[in-house]
C-alpha cells in the first residue's frame, strides 16, 4: 500500500480508506489476493477532527477519478454528520454503511441492537487498542491530568474490544485499557465482518 495511487493501477477499483483500517485492508487484499484492487489512506487522527474527513475524501476521488474504474469509500459516517455522504452524492462514489467502524466490524444491525441495550459501552478495535495510550490517555491528556478520567469516562461501564484478529498480546492489552480508565472488560470476536464483505463486491 502507499499513501497515493500508483500509476499502473488504470482499469481497477481504488479503495480510500481511513488510516484506522489501513492494516486490515491491506490484510484482506494479501489474503484474499485481490490484485484488481488499489488502496490510498487518509490519517487515522482525523477522526479527532472529522470536519477534515469528506473534503480529504473528495481530493482523493478528483485526483484518481481518471485512474480507475471504480472507487469506494471505506469510512463510516464518522462523525462528519452527514457531510461525508454528501460529497459522496455529488463525486458519484459510495461508500460501506453505517455509522462507524464498531458498526460495520460487528455487523451494522447487530451492533445497533446491542448498543440499544447497552448503551454505556466504550468500544476498542485492534488498531485503537494498539494505538490506545498515544490516542486516549495521552491524546485526551489523562496522563497530564487524570483527574479528567471521570470527565471522559463517568458515563460508561465497560469497554468492549471488538477484535479483528485472535491474539493474545492485544487481548491483554486490552484488558488493561480497560483497567485503565476504569471499565469493567469484554472481549467480542468480530473478524473483518462487513469491511470484508464490503471490500469483495469492489470489481
Amino acid at each position: 500500500m502507499q499513501n497515493g495511487a500508483r500509476e499502473d493501477t488504470a482499469h481497477r477499483t481504488l479503495l480510500i480508506a481511513c488510516g484506522a483500517l489501513a492494516r486490515e485492508v491491506v490484510d484482506l487484499i494479501r489474503l484474499n489476493h485481490w490484485t484488481h484492487l488499489g488502496v490510498t489512506c487518509l490519517p487515522a487522527i482525523w477522526h479527532n477532527t472529522p470536519q477534515k474527513i469528506p473534503e480529504g475524501v473528495r481530493r482523493k476521488i478528483r485526483e484518481n477519478r481518471e485512474r480507475y474504474q471504480k472507487i469506494m469509500v471505506l469510512y463510516g459516517d464518522c462523525g462528519t454528520g452527514g457531510a461525508l455522504d454528501r460529497v459522496l452524492e455529488e463525486e458519484g462514489a459510495e461508500r460501506i454503511d453505517g455509522p462507524h467502524c464498531y458498526a460495520f466490524y460487528s455487523g451494522v444491525e447487530g451492533f445497533n441492537a446491542q448498543a440499544d441495550e447497552d448503551p454505556t459501552c466504550f468500544y476498542l478495535t485492534d488498531y485503537l487498542v494498539r494505538h490506545f495510550d498515544r490516542l486516549i490517555i495521552q491524546g485526551m491528556g489523562i496522563d497530564r491530568h487524570p483527574e479528567l478520567l471521570p470527565m471522559y469516562f463517568g458515563n460508561y461501564t465497560k469497554l468492549v474490544y471488538l477484535a479483528q484478529t485472535e491474539d493474545e498480546e492485544l487481548q491483554a492489552e486490552a484488558a488493561a485499557a480497560a483497567e485503565k480508565i476504569e471499565l469493567d472488560y469484554e472481549y467480542r470476536f468480530t473478524g473483518y465482518g462487513e469491511l470484508e464483505s464490503f471490500i469483495r463486491q469492489a470489481h
